[in-house]
């Protein structure tokens, strides 16, 4: 059921509307947009109206909306005729924010009449009581709050598509950009040796890798020591760029504690340093009942996107640092033509970042889906759930 803000529904069966450049609610997240309509074609107080619900029956039932259907919408309305309401769709054409899909049919919106609605009549979104305990459900199972942040954040990935339907995506906070608060090594069999590498933000990274020469447990406790007196507070990107300055040094050659130092942080760091998260994808197939998505081609290239880990994580990056930096609480909306990859051009991304302690590069999570998605049910539910894994990961207060 699609759960709309009540301005919204009061304004559509009373017939009242507001004045002309306010908002039928607070907005209480950045949406940002590079669709703006200009000045001229901003639609007045009227034209947000049949705007909106044009929008709110397009996304119940995916069908063009005529006139009729508005007209039995606005009928207790004073001033509402039929003609006025045909002036005011055909104004809303003019400016971009509807189209018809062919002749002699109704309207729908465009992805300019999305970016519209989102940024000027949706208001303030707040999840209802049955998401959060669906949420909550998933995020309290047992044995979540102990797991690991894989875990965690494969978890969050399933919950966004089971309740949104569509498709979740979180992708964790880069390594690289980590700082180093301890790292341990555990000598294994066939000269393996287990990594144990602990960030100031309590993620705790475990990697086996293979040396050419035996290593003592002592030789490795005493390389520990060593790296944990001269990088702990260090990220690892910044680590591993001082290790190879250290590797071109003659010194390197001759000091056994120095070598083994750069020949275990080196390996411990090998892959660490690109700058990118893992990526965690859930619920792709649900595109595949959605009507939006009849064009075979499209769906194909849509489909790839989500299985190229550096085009999906190109396209989050550039959603969650458009126009500003990303900061707590900041819900980004990308709709349509606004997305700079061609296979997202019939979607609607909804994400925001989060932060882990005070690792300067943050996680983002989102849901993609058509442009005829529940803005302001989505949008609350990633608000909610990367405040949800900032909170478990860093052991913050309660959000509520």
């Amino acid at each position: 059921m699609i759960r709309w803000s009540a301005a919204i529904d009061a304004l559509l069966v009373s017939g009242h509307y507001l004045h002309s450049g306010q908002q039928l609610s607070k907005q209480l997240m950045p949406r940002r947009s590079n669709l703006q309509t200009s000045e001229k074609k901003t639609p007045d107080s009227r034209g947000q109206a049949v705007l909106a619900a044009i929008i709110k029956e397009h996304l119940v039932t995916g069908d063009a909306v005529g006139s009729l259907v508005l007209s039995d919408r606005f009928a207790h309305g004073h001033g509402w005729s039929a003609a006025t309401i045909r002036n005011v769709m055909a104004e809303l054409e003019e400016a971009g924010l509807v189209e018809q899909p062919h002749t002699s049919a109704g309207r729908v919106p465009t992805d300019k009449g999305y970016r519209y609605y989102v940024d000027n009549i949706l208001g303030e979104a707040r999840l209802s009581r049955a998401d959060l305990k669906a949420i909550d459900a998933v995020f309290s199972s047992t044995g979540i709050e102990s797991s690991s942040p894989e875990r965690l954040m494969e978890k969050a990935s399933h919950a966004l598509s089971e309740l949104s339907e569509n498709v979740g995506i979180v992708v964790s906070p880069s390594l690289a950009e980590n700082r180093l608060s301890h790292i341990e090594f555990l000598q294994l069999s066939d000269r393996r040796i287990l990594v144990v590498l602990v960030t100031t933000s309590n993620i705790i990274h475990n990697k086996i890798i293979r040396m050419e020469e035996n290593l003592s447990q002592e030789d490795l406790e005493r390389t520990a020591r060593y790296l944990n007196t001269e990088f702990s507070g260090k990220s690892l990107i910044t680590i591993r760029a001082e290790i190879l300055e250290l590797m071109k040094e003659e010194k390197a050659l001759y000091d056994r504690l120095l070598r083994n130092a750069i020949l275990l942080c080196d390996m411990s760091l090998d892959g660490e340093g690109s700058g990118a998260g893992e990526v965690y994808v859930d619920g792709a197939s649900n595109m595949l009942s959605k009507p939006d998505f009849v064009d075979v081609d499209r769906m194909r290239d849509l489909f790839r996107t989500f299985e190229e880990k550096s085009r999906l994580l190109k396209i989050l990056n550039e959603c969650v640092s458009r126009d500003q930096p990303a900061f707590r609480g900041d819900v980004n909306v990308v709709i349509g033509r606004e997305h700079p990859a061609s296979s997202m051009r019939n979607c609607a991304l909804i994400a925001a970042p989060y932060r882990i302690g005070f690792n300067e590069n943050p996680g983002t999570l989102g849901v993609v889906g058509p442009m005829r998605i529940e803005y302001s049910r989505i949008m609350a539910m990633v608000n909610y759930m990367a405040r949800l894994i900032e909170r478990r990961l860093s052991e913050e207060t309660p959000l509520y």
